[in-house]
C-alpha cells in the first residue's frame, strides 16, 4: 500500500511540476512593445496603418513632412514635382516633424509607406536615419497602385544593413483577419 502512495505522490509531483514549467515559460515569454510608424501622403497607407496598430496592439506614429506635400508636388507626371525630384537624389532626406522621444522603448517597429517608383519614398530614409535601431525588429509595410514591395525591401536592406528587416509585405486592401494572421506571423 505505501508503495501504491509513494508512486501516485511521484506521478502527482510530475505532472504538477511539468504544468508549473509550462506556466512559467508562458509567463516568462517577453511582452514586446509595438510601434506602426508610417508614411502617407494621400491617406491610403494611414488607413492601413491604423487598421495594422489596432491588430497588433501597437502605438502609432505618424512620420510627417516638415512641409506637407501637396496635389502639385505629388504629380509624378511632372519631371519637375517635389517628389519627383526627390526620388532623383538618392541624398534628398525631407525634414520631418514630431520626433518620437521614446523610440527606445519599441522592440518592433513596423514602418509603413507608398510605393514611389517603385521604392520607398525618400522621407522613410529621414526617418531610419533619425533613430537607432539597434536591437529592434523592423519590419517594412507599404500600399501601391500596381508595384510590389520587393524592391522597397532590398533598397531599405542595403541603406541599413545593421537594421533586423523582417519580411516586409504590400498592404493593399488587407482585412483584419489578413493582418492578424501577417502580425502573428511576426512574433
Amino acid at each position: 500500500m505505501r508503495k501504491k502512495i509513494i508512486i501516485m505522490f511521484a506521478a502527482l509531483l510530475t505532472i504538477g511540476l511539468g504544468a508549473h514549467a509550462q506556466s512559467s515559460n508562458k509567463e516568462n515569454k517577453e511582452v514586446k512593445k509595438v510601434l506602426v510608424a508610417y508614411f502617407s501622403a494621400s491617406g491610403v497607407t494611414r488607413g492601413i496603418a491604423r487598421q495594422l496598430a489596432e491588430v497588433a496592439g501597437a502605438d502609432l506614429h505618424e512620420i510627417r513632412p516638415e512641409k506637407p506635400y501637396t496635389d502639385a508636388d505629388l504629380n509624378w507626371n511632372n519631371q519637375q514635382s517635389r517628389s519627383s525630384l526627390e526620388m532623383k537624389d538618392s541624398s534628398s532626406r525631407p525634414a520631418i516633424t514630431d520626433k518620437l522621444e521614446n523610440m527606445q522603448d519599441y522592440d518592433v517597429v513596423y514602418v509603413g509607406f507608398p510605393i514611389w517608383w517603385y521604392t520607398a519614398p525618400t522621407i522613410i530614409n529621414t526617418f531610419m536615419e533619425a533613430y537607432d535601431f539597434a536591437g529592434k525588429t523592423v519590419i517594412p509595410f507599404a500600399t501601391s497602385g500596381g508595384s510590389s514591395i520587393q524592391k522597397a525591401c532590398a533598397d531599405l536592406k542595403a541603406t541599413y544593413p545593421n537594421v533586423d528587416w523582417r519580411e516586409g509585405k504590400l498592404l493593399n486592401r488587407a482585412s483584419k483577419s489578413e493582418l492578424q494572421y501577417w502580425v502573428e506571423s511576426n512574433r
